[in-house]
């Protein structure tokens, strides 16, 4: 397979690498981190300002026009530099749907702050007890032109910063999506705490009530975009988790060259070697099946094995290679405050995410089942 990037999409990843490497430091990191927020606004801001959050809108309102490889670019890198933004979250989760099934009034609500860095928006795709990747338990039922919203999200990433939340529901056997706009009163967002740093929240809608505007897909078409949703959800964070696999491997290789014993760098033990190459062939597997699945879902091809794959390397292979690198390190491996225990607790909670490896694995399973011999 040819992965090569565009002239175009190297020039975004360049434009990337700087940014994040200048302003994404282990040091600034850990000022954001002793925040309440942990949200590195300023950094949000420099994205913004060079156009990097708003690669997947329309340029009607004020973005580049471009796809969803060029958006998954940026999400490697900040997973590369464990940056402190919402990025998946807002322009994924969030500004994804409603590029490809919102109205021109919808867009012009929250494309456009989207794009200047001043909204974060995010999609509530975990139910308490559910498994993600089936019908959602919260339930639209009409009421008048409008609906009402019952149901409780978790897990919801930013949730706590976002403005506003896409929500998948039940409507009458299918699937619909709205968005959901937090500071409306009746809302109930609770803050959870992770392992990662990176807080999400639980949302609980009772008796909700929604204007008709907020209603973004319903019906057939409505159980599609759904499942159109999570896909990309899962395929932009096993990216993430490429990027995670690639900057902890390279400080092990740093930390190994460099750790002497017995007169000689520890990388030339033939232990340390072996095990260091199972973790360089587990990022492979990792970045191969992640770009694998994102580029299908760039065309619009059928993609759901491909991001069952690639979801179960980002969950096993993924944890496979920050327990290496953790203990190559030895004991600074387990120290809190080095920059690898930032990718390990980040691995650790992406792996869970949207499903783990035995959800992951039935899915997969199911599709081969179904699919003709």
């Amino acid at each position: 397979m040819d992965f090569s990037l565009t002239d175009d999409q190297q020039e975004i990843r360049d434009l990337a690498v700087r940014i994040f490497g200048d302003l994404s430091t282990h040091e600034r990191l850990k000022e954001v981190e002793a925040t309440e927020e942990r949200f590195d606004r300023k950094l949000w801001g420099e994205l913004a300002a060079a156009g990097l959050l708003g690669l997947g809108i329309p340029e009607s309102c004020g973005g580049a026009g471009l796809g969803f490889v060029e958006a998954c670019v940026v999400a490697e890198e900040a997973g590369r530099s464990a940056a402190a933004v919402p990025l998946v979250a807002t322009t994924i989760l969030g500004a994804a749907p409603i590029v490809r099934f919102g109205s021109p009034e919808q867009q012009q609500r929250w494309l456009p702050k989207v794009a200047t860095g001043e909204s974060v928006l995010s999609a509530g795709l975990v139910e308490p007890g559910a498994d993600p990747w089936s019908l959602p338990t919260t339930t639209a039922d009409r009421v008048g032109s409008g609906w009402r919203l019952r149901g409780t999200k978790v897990n919801v990433p930013a949730g706590f910063l976002a403005d506003a939340v896409v929500v998948p529901a039940r409507t009458e056997g299918s699937v619909s999506l709205f968005v959901v706009d937090l500071s409306a009163p009746g809302i109930s967002v609770q803050r959870q705490e992770t392992t990662s740093r990176f807080d999400e929240a639980e949302i609980e809608l009772q008796d909700f009530e929604l204007s008709p505007d907020l209603l973004l897909v319903s019906g057939e078409a409505g159980t599609d975009a759904h499942t159109w949703l999570l896909e990309r959800a899962a395929a932009a964070e096993c990216v993430v988790q490429a990027g995670i696999c690639e900057a902890a491997l390279k400080l092990t290789a740093s930390y190994t060259s460099e750790r002497v014993q017995f007169d000689k760098p520890i990388a030339t033990f033939q232990a340390v070697g072996q095990r260091a190459a199972d973790a360089f062939i587990d990022t492979e597997a990792v970045r191969l099946t992640a770009w694998q699945a994102a580029w299908r879902l760039s065309e619009d091809l059928p993609a759901a094995a491909e991001v069952a794959i690639a979801k179960f390397w980002a969950d096993e292979g993924a944890q496979r290679v920050v327990h290496a690198c953790q203990h190559l390190h030895g004991g600074v491996g387990v120290d809190r405050d080095y920059p690898l225990h930032r990718y390990y607790l980040l691995t650790k909670q992406l792996s869970l995410t949207l499903g783990g490896s035995a959800i992951t694995l039935k899915r997969l399973g199911d599709l081969l089942a179904t699919e003709p011999v």
